[in-house]
């Protein structure tokens, strides 16, 4: 996906003061080079409403009861082409389900997505979710609030960042032959995009970009991947329609949830790029990180 100029200025800015730290201008480049455009839904907002966290759960009548809770509802038509780097359906809404288990993390999905086509007759469901032993969490309540949309760009904030080819390649930043002085400089520069990345204000939703952790290691997405390809060696995911990689996965929404007793932790759903191509949401992967 091409950048706007807005964005493209951003980087600019980004570049002058990032090039202060002594950081390598090489390095400094192929890791701007990794930007991806995505949408900053923020309900603190003036943009235009393209959805709202929370709410009423709006399903079709044939859709089977959801697992975990509704987080939130995108309305897809609202979004303008090139917003994001996903190539996500013209119209329809995207809902995103979640079940924030720290109990779970690493063991299974933690929530699901499902898309509704526009055109699609929906009624309200209300739903009884029985509460599940050992997670003291369960009976938060997720924030409710219509979310407006605003452009961005994201960074990678990871050391590794893998570009889907062909062919294949992983590029590696803060890597082990650097310098300490050069250690010292990338968290400088991470420090300097932080202060212009503009975040979302919690509660919120990043759409597209690339998935935060506390971790700063592997792509959360990538991770993702991993735990989804054991889950569909188990059975408890369906399984793809072509061969799919870790490396393939991408970040497709990333909440800040803002949830109490779970401030801190950091929620995303990824996807594969062949699944998103193919409408194949039902391959959605949830995972959190959470460092109390």
């Amino acid at each position: 996906m091409a950048l706007t100029p807005e964005m493209l200025d951003r980087l600019s800015q980004f570049r002058t003061k990032a090039l202060a730290t002594g950081i390598p201008p090489d390095d400094l480049e192929r890791w701007i080079g990794t930007a991806r455009p995505c949408a900053k839904l923020d309900p603190t907002g003036d943009g235009p409403v393209v959805g709202r966290l929370g709410g009423p759960l709006m399903l079709p009548t044939d859709a089977p009861d959801p697992w975990c809770k509704l987080a939130a509802t995108i309305d897809l038509a609202a979004i303008p082409e090139g917003t994001t780097n996903l190539t996500l359906p013209s119209d329809g809404h995207l809902l995103l389900f979640a079940r924030p288990n720290p109990a779970l993390m690493g063991y299974e999905t933690l929530g699901s997505a499902l898309h509704i086509p526009a055109g699609t007759p929906v009624e309200e469901r209300q739903v009884d979710l029985d509460p599940e032993p050992g997670n003291e969490l369960y009976g938060v309540e997720f924030p409710e609030r219509r979310l407006h949309l605003r452009t961005g760009i994201s960074l990678p904030e990871h050391s590794q960042v893998h570009d889907p080819g062909p062919p294949p390649a992983t590029m590696r930043f803060s890597d082990h032959h650097y310098t300490k002085e050069q250690l010292a400089a990338w968290e400088e520069v991470l420090e300097v995009w932080d202060e212009m990345a503009d975040d979302i204000v919690r509660p919120g939703l990043q759409l597209g970009g690339y998935a935060l952790d506390e971790y700063c290691e592997e792509d959360p997405a990538v991770l993702a991947g991993k735990e989804a390809a054991r889950a569909e060696q188990k059975g408890t995911l369906p399984k793809a329609d072509a061969d799919i990689r870790p490396e393939d996965w991408v970040c497709l929404a990333q909440w800040w949830h803002g949830l109490k007793g779970l401030e801190m932790a950091l929620y995303s759903w990824s996807i594969a790029r062949q699944d998103l191509a193919a409408g194949r949401f039902d391959r959605v992967y949830a995972t959190m990180t959470w460092n109390p």
